[in-house]
């Protein structure tokens, strides 16, 4: 749960060994490359990504086939570049044949109505043309009024529900204006002929697949030798970061310094100079965090969104517990944690083949545990309460249809997980100015609390406008970093203050945006007592068939109802985390650290 320190690492060898140095630390795989200088204008260089963007759409398209071949791993008829581009063109000829396809299945539909016709040519209608109308019911007889004032032959051809299908003999197009419905534009090519051209592009789109998957044979290979192309690639990125002068070569990066005895063991195999020194107030390292597996799935949904900076702290253990805590209180039902629980039980094998999936389903046990135990705590089992006589009815402690009491709960949760965020900031800030204005808002936040929850008191009262005005001086008078040097800056300094209280609004709106975990919780609980409601009345209605329509009801209701809580508890509880949270206890965005590491496995 900490920032891994950094050292800025530069690197002095021979030119005529660069090569060697770069694949010997792209080897070692611990350093964070940074351009030697900034090159600019014309000088600056550039290598393209393009092919191995390319070999991981390939790599990507092969392994979406409906069924994969044996899997060569022979090198001898392998040609990667041939191969990514026979991949790719099989991407566009499907993506073609398909669009083809629904394009001529549209046409047919709607063709159809009108019958399996064949269009003469203009010569054989004495100078007419046939002209198509799709008229709905509502429109038939104004449409037969306006034909008879056009005078103009016409013939019905088909009814359906919706249309009548009619069909004008005209030499020119009837004036749209006279018709209370447009034209239908059919074409020239009969049903017939669509139903060739169909067939025809089915056995197109055959064909496609079939080579599609002749080229899945070929899946293991590339993969193993686009990790040799990527590894590669970042050399020769790495070479434009490099400097040559006078016959030697010089590169910088950022290097954990637990890592540094590595390093000097790898300088002194290859004869190599280098220098580690402490990053500077102006430098701007990468961020490397570090955290024990376990809560390595709050690093992933922190970096989701950010990265925090060098010098800020790691959210990720803060935001792994209280995105389970949101992902409880807007699921908010027992039944539904458990039904999660199942799921995740039967995923949890095919999620332990990556580290993404490993952390993930730590993260989804732990906030399935909090669901579960808030269900509980709720009293709701699928929309439904425990028996007063149920050992289940005497663990409820929360009654989801008192709003006043919830809404209590979630702002009392938002205003706790704020007073975390700036009481973080203050222990880890220096000087006056910067505890005092996090200092000040936890004052005015504890402040708001007391005299809400304690508005019948008039000691609460009391305590409560007094740690309220307290803060808000603290933050006016105290905030701001301006030295006073001289009378004016006094002014200077309330100037400041004055504008740093402007965020007494955000704070207002940051905790009163907890209130949708309140929101939230009780939409779900509700629809899931609704949905029961619906199925119980058609039971008791004696319909036939009332029981197989009652659970048709429960599971189709409750499925969406629990999709629904999934999306709300994943998007709401990051959001309260990403917005409210960071926005309080991280001062920036950083840079995430990337090594210089090779992919492939060494042999």
């Amino acid at each position: 749960m900490t920032i891994v320190p950094l050292r800025r690492l530069t690197v002095v060898g021979l030119s005529a060994d660069k090569q060697d140095l770069l694949d010997g630390l792209q080897q070692l795989g611990c350093l964070h490359l940074i351009p030697f200088e900034e090159p600019s204008g014309d000088d600056q260089p550039f290598v393209s990504r393009r092919p191995i963007e390319d070999a991981r759409k390939a790599l990507r398209y092969l392994g979406d086939v409906r069924r994969r071949r044996h899997q060569t791993r022979v090198d001898a008829a392998f040609d990667f570049d041939r191969l990514i581009a026979a991949a790719l063109a099989n991407r566009r000829a499907k993506r073609q044949a398909q669009d083809r396809l629904l394009a001529l299945e549209a046409r047919l539909r709607l063709l159809e109505p009108w019958g399996d016709f064949v269009l003469p040519a203009l010569q054989e209608l004495g100078g007419q043309r046939l002209w198509f109308y799709r008229v709905p019911h509502a429109r038939a007889k104004a449409f037969q009024q306006a034909l008879a004032r056009l005078d103009t032959p016409w013939q019905q051809l088909y009814e359906s529900p919706r249309h009548i299908y009619v069909v004008l003999i005209a030499p020119e197009e009837p004036d749209p204006a006279a018709l209370p419905v447009a034209r239908s534009r059919l074409g020239s090519e009969s049903p017939a002929t669509v139903r060739r051209e169909l067939d025809l592009a089915r056995s197109a789109l055959e064909e496609v697949e079939a080579e599609h998957e002749a080229l899945s044979r070929w899946i293991f290979l590339l993969s193993r030798n686009l990790a040799r192309a990527e590894d590669a690639q970042a050399r020769a990125e790495a070479q434009t970061m490099t400097r040559d002068d006078h016959g030697l070569v010089q590169l910088q990066g950022w290097i954990p310094a637990r890592d540094l005895p590595r390093l000097e063991a790898f300088a002194a195999v290859r004869g190599l100079a280098w220098l580690a020194e402490i990053p500077d107030p102006g430098d701007a390292p990468p961020t490397l965090l570090e955290n024990p597996p376990v809560l390595s799935g709050g690093q992933d949904l922190v970096t989701f969104y950010e990265t925090p900076a060098y010098r800020d702290w790691d959210p990720s253990a803060l935001v792994f517990f209280s995105f389970a805590v949101f992902f409880a209180m807007i699921l908010a039902d027992a039944g539904y944690a458990l039904v999660l629980g199942v799921v995740v039980g039967l995923l949890w094998k095919g999620m332990g083949r990556t580290p993404g999936g490993r952390h993930f389903r730590v993260q989804a046990v732990t906030g399935l545990a909090f669901a579960l135990i808030y269900g509980v705590l709720a009293g709701s089992y699928f929309g439904v309460e425990p028996a007063a006589a149920s050992p289940l009815a005497a663990l409820k402690l929360l009654d989801l249809n008192d709003f006043d009491a919830m809404m209590k709960l979630a702002l009392v949760v938002g205003g706790l997980h704020l007073l975390l965020a700036n009481g973080i900031v203050a222990v880890r800030a220096t000087g006056v100015a910067g505890r005092a204005r996090p200092l000040g808002w936890m004052a005015v936040i504890l402040g708001g609390f007391v005299l809400y929850l304690g508005a019948a008191s008039p000691g609460a009262r009391h305590l409560g406008l007094g740690l309220a005005v307290g803060g808000l001086l603290t933050v006016l008078l105290l905030s701001s970093e301006r030295r006073i040097a001289r009378p004016a800056d006094l002014l200077l300094r309330l100037v400041d203050g004055l504008g740093a209280l402007t965020d007494i609004s955000k704070l207002f709106g940051d905790v009163m945006s907890y209130l949708r975990l309140f929101a939230l919780g009780l939409a779900s609980a509700s629809l899931a007592v609704t949905f029961n409601q619906l199925a119980s009345q058609v039971v008791e209605s004696g319909v036939v068939l009332a029981v197989p329509i009652a659970l048709l009801i429960l599971i189709l209701g409750h499925g969406i109802n629990l999709l629904l809580a999934v999306i709300s508890g994943f998007v709401h509880g990051l959001r309260l985390n990403f917005i409210e949270f960071f926005n309080w206890g991280l001062s920036g965005e950083g840079i995430p650290f990337k090594p210089f590491l090779k992919k492939e496995p060494v042999s």
